[in-house]
């Protein structure tokens, strides 16, 4: 937002010059111990803009999603989601602020039924009817978790799996869905 001065000295109320952004990251940096894994990272999100993050491994990708997440805390700069600063925050304050992750690895409960699993993507939610009707867009999205909603997650392929790891996000609703290696495992179609 900028601020304007006046003809004869007064002045103009605030205007924006661009969306405030969903999300913005200024000045991060994540350390493993001693060792740098993500120096000086800015980059802001848009309401509605997809970004993706491209580099080799051991880039900071992950980590990066991971800070933004909760589970790891930047050393220096700041996260701002929605207005609201994240340093510091406790990662489950962050999911309830709307921020969902789908981290590589999928981190299913493998002792869990597929619609267990799905529930508890929905834990923070308390509108039962809302939760049915978001498992059900889950299951248009992905026939094959519907086929096996009675089946332990972890007896399922990869590619199911991430299928699965994927809806229990979308079950909490989120206004920001962060994937990290959204296509691993999944058939091309």
């Amino acid at each position: 937002m900028t601020v304007q001065n006046a003809p004869g000295g007064g002045r103009v109320p605030p205007q924006r010059t661009a969306a405030e952004p969903m999300l913005a990251l200024d000045g991060i940096e994540v350390y493993y111990g001693n060792i740098a894994a993500v120096r000086g990272l800015s980059m802001s999100v848009q309401p509605g803009e997809i970004v993706t993050l491209l580099g080799s491994n051991g880039a900071g990708k992950s980590t990066t999603l991971r800070t933004i997440s909760g589970l790891l805390q930047p050393r220096r700069g700041t996260i701002t989601f929605q207005g609201t600063r994240l340093n510091g925050m406790p990662a489950h304050h962050i999911v309830r602020r709307g921020i969902a992750h789908v981290p590589e690895g999928r981190r299913i409960f493998p002792r869990m039924s597929v619609d267990e699993n799905l529930d508890l993507g929905a834990f923070v939610r308390t509108d039962r009817d809302g939760i049915a009707a978001d498992k059900e867009m889950v299951y248009e999205l992905f026939p094959r978790l519907r086929e096996r909603h009675t089946q332990k997650a972890g007896t399922m392929s990869g590619g199911e799996q991430q299928m699965l790891a994927v809806g229990r996000a979308l079950m909490g609703r989120p206004k920001l869905l962060l994937l990290d290696e959204p296509s691993m495992g999944l058939a091309p179609v």
